[in-house]
């Protein structure tokens, strides 16, 4: 049930049989649908999700009223909108199911404890955040140094099969530019 988790943790720490167990008897998968919020801008966000089947979004609702994509999550990613987390702060961001989802929602005080319990999850924990923040650091640089064609070539060489998975609009407006540009991009009018 929790195999796709453990699999994602052993590939950069080795836990015994008996970390294992503890993981195993504090988890539990939540099924989420398609287009729920698991958080709204304005909650404290005291959940990390690990996906293990379906597609989320943290997004924010820009001065205009739209929505623009920051981050995506697929299977094996882990999501949550860590100031607010680490913080305790009311969140600015809001995390949604793109599809019918599958995750493992760790609340903030099993998670302490589960890094009490098992310490080599600190340095599991360290290497996805490190991860994580590596990646944002390239979508910045993407942003600030490519244009929006390229960003839409290099992310669907990228990531092909993802692109086909989310809506378009959700897309463009992660690549920063408007639906009706993805389109023009999409029909080679660009």
């Amino acid at each position: 049930m929790h195999s796709a988790l453990f699999d994602h943790i052993q590939k950069f720490v080795n836990l015994e049989q008996k970390d294992i167990n503890i993981l195993e008897s504090s988890l539990d998968i939540s099924k989420i649908k398609k287009k729920e919020n698991v958080l709204q801008e304005g909650q404290i966000c005291n959940t990390m999700y690990f996906v293990t089947k379906g597609c989320f979004r943290q997004y924010i609702i820009n001065s205009k009223g739209t929505e623009q994509t920051l981050q995506f999550a697929i299977e094996n990613w882990w999501i949550t909108d860590y100031l607010s987390y680490h913080n305790e702060v009311p969140s600015n961001f809001y995390i949604q199911a793109i599809e019918n989802c599958d995750v493992i929602a760790i609340q903030k005080p099993v998670l302490e404890s589960l890094l009490i319990k098992i310490p080599k999850l600190e340095r599991y924990f360290r290497i996805v955040s490190q991860k994580t923040f590596g990646a944002a650091q390239m979508r910045i640089k993407f942003l600030f140094t490519m244009s929006a064609e390229e960003r839409y070539h290099y992310f669907s060489s990228q990531n092909p099969e993802f692109v086909q998975r989310v809506p378009q609009y959700m897309l463009a407006s992660y690549l920063d530019f408007s639906a009706e540009f993805m389109s023009k991009i999409r029909a080679g009018k660009v």
